[in-house]
């Protein structure tokens, strides 16, 4: 166990609380441990009913996984441990995914990475006016990971490619118009809600709803066709010609963007997405992401990103290849091809 994350039961629910507030609750392996063994012993637990996941105090509600932990292993044991952290995160994604008790994620500010994974698997995902969801991980060499394949690639009118590449962020109201949200509910209310769901569980739709007030306007809504037109292609030479000739200030914008993301990992991104569009089980999907996730760790592009952006902060990564072109088919190929036996990702024998 770990005391960055409180475990404990309210009622008729279980409730699970990241406590890491300096690291803006950002997933560590103990903590995933942990949340995997409470959801594993409340799973027949007849007295508990229903699950809620929210953050403890600060900032939340999660900033993603231990990137510095995830470059470390980059850099010093060839990948091993972060394999580790991958296989295991994944295995509590795939558990919150099928689990058969109803989840409640509590998306009361910053959701990335990490955070989105244990957030879009819960049955009711509630954003608020401090929500800011994004999977930002082209911009230092990694991809949408824990289940982000999944989820980006069934939201509509390609706003999940438009996600999965520029890592633009997005509002709680914005959350609610694209179905990443099911509630959204002002902060002020969520001790109520909660409190009311650990006596009720058997009413949770009701009870946020009767919470639920109406969101300002999602702004990305605006930009809606614009996406639909220029991140309509699975290459992602097409998107970046097709941003050039817009000409106009958004495009320019996005373009921009795009043109300091890994070239890499951005193909990586639109090639996962494709896949996993065509997965019928979410078992799949993680299987493929940890596929992914263990070649990439250890290319260059993931320790030179978390250098630029995040340790030495200059924003100036230096991607290898360094264009779209220069990253083949045959180079994806190798990222995406099945692990030796023995090496893949299964999910946990209990869920």
């Amino acid at each position: 166990m770990t005391d960055d994350v409180n475990i404990h039961t309210h009622g008729k629910a279980g409730h699970i609380s990241l406590n890491r507030p300096k690291a803006l609750h950002a997933l560590t392996l103990e903590m995933c441990h942990a949340m995997s063994d409470a959801l594993g012993r409340w799973r027949n637990d007849d007295s508990v009913e229903a699950v809620i996941v929210d953050h403890a105090e600060g900032r939340g509600f999660c900033a993603g996984g231990d990137i510095a932990f995830l470059r470390n292993s980059a850099l010093n044991d060839d990948g091993a441990s972060g394999r580790n952290f991958f296989h295991d995160e994944y295995q509590l994604n795939h558990q919150m995914f099928a689990y058969p008790k109803p989840i409640v994620a509590f998306m009361d500010g910053i959701t990335m990475g990490g955070g989105v994974g244990i957030s879009q698997p819960a049955k009711y995902r509630v954003a608020t006016e401090n929500t800011r969801f994004a999977m930002p991980e082209t911009g230092i060499g990694l991809f949408p990971d824990v289940g982000g394949g999944w989820y980006l690639a069934r939201l509509g009118g390609r706003l999940g490619q438009f996600l999965a590449l520029t890592g633009a962020r997005l509002d709680g109201a914005e959350c609610l118009w694209a179905g990443l949200a099911t509630h959204y509910l002002p902060t002020a209310k969520l001790p109520e809600a909660k409190a009311r769901i650990a006596e009720h569980p058997d009413r949770i739709g009701g009870i946020l709803s009767e919470l639920s007030v109406t969101p300002p306007e999602a702004r990305v809504a605006a930009n809606a066709d614009r996406i639909a037109k220029h991140f309509a292609s699975d290459r992602f030479e097409d998107i970046l010609a097709s941003l050039e000739k817009d000409g106009g200030e958004w495009a320019q914008k996005e373009l921009d963007a795009l043109r300091a993301k890994s070239p890499q990992t951005c193909k990586v991104a639109l090639r996962q997405l494709a896949e996993a569009k065509d997965f019928t089980d979410f078992a799949d999907n993680m299987r493929n992401e940890y596929r992914i996730a263990s070649r990439v760790i250890v290319r260059p592009d993931f320790a030179e990103g978390v250098r630029a952006v995040i340790v030495d902060k200059t924003g100036d990564p230096k991607w290898a290849p360094a264009t779209p072109e220069g990253v083949t088919e045959d180079l994806l190929d190798s990222i995406f091809a099945p692990l030796p036996e023995g090496e893949e990702w299964v999910p946990l024998t209990r869920n």
